[in-house]
């Protein structure tokens, strides 16, 4: 069995904005993200983006727009990322067990990399994106100070999440 980190992509390797981020012009990666994913690549780690994208299915951009961003992410890391993933639903609109805070993207990737669960981590700034992982038994860390929930571990960003994961 293998272990990866589980990544939500705003707020986490991207600056969130507040809205909805799906411009390659405002797409911006948060400082450290490339050196924190090329330290947790080399201590074993597949690297697994899980983000929901709720604007798709409210038409507000398409799916192509959310890979050039993510296109984006992966040039300035590397191409250190082993999978993306993203949910095109909202609950107005349509339901999806890949949505977060339900499990679909994390069982997906389980499957495909022959994951251990127990041996991963899930480092996300919302409520939403740990309950995702606690279905699955995967712990994790909540990032940033958007959530005003009482959560540990906690850390600033993913460097500091980082140094948890490799203590």
């Amino acid at each position: 069995m293998n272990r990866a980190i589980f990544l939500d992509r705003d707020g986490v390797l991207n600056e969130e904005m507040g809205d909805y981020v799906w411009t390659p012009a405002r797409f911006r990666i948060c400082p450290g993200v490339p050196e924190s994913l090329a330290r947790l690549k080399a201590a074993g780690y597949y690297l697994i983006v899980i983000t929901n994208q709720a604007g798709i299915a409210k038409r507000l951009y398409t799916s192509a727009d959310v890979r050039a961003c993510h296109e984006i992410l992966q040039q300035a890391c590397d191409y250190q990322l082993d999978a993306l993933y993203f949910a095109a639903s909202h609950p107005s609109v349509s339901e999806s067990i890949l949505r977060k805070p339900d499990s679909g993207m994390l069982e997906k990737a389980v499957a495909r990399f022959r994951l251990d669960p127990a041996c991963c981590w899930l480092v996300g700034d919302r409520a939403r994106d740990l309950e995702a992982g606690a279905r699955l038994g995967v712990p994790g860390i909540l990032v940033g100070y958007a959530e005003p929930l009482t959560y540990a571990p906690r850390a600033a960003d993913l460097r500091a999440a980082t140094k948890i994961i490799l203590q």
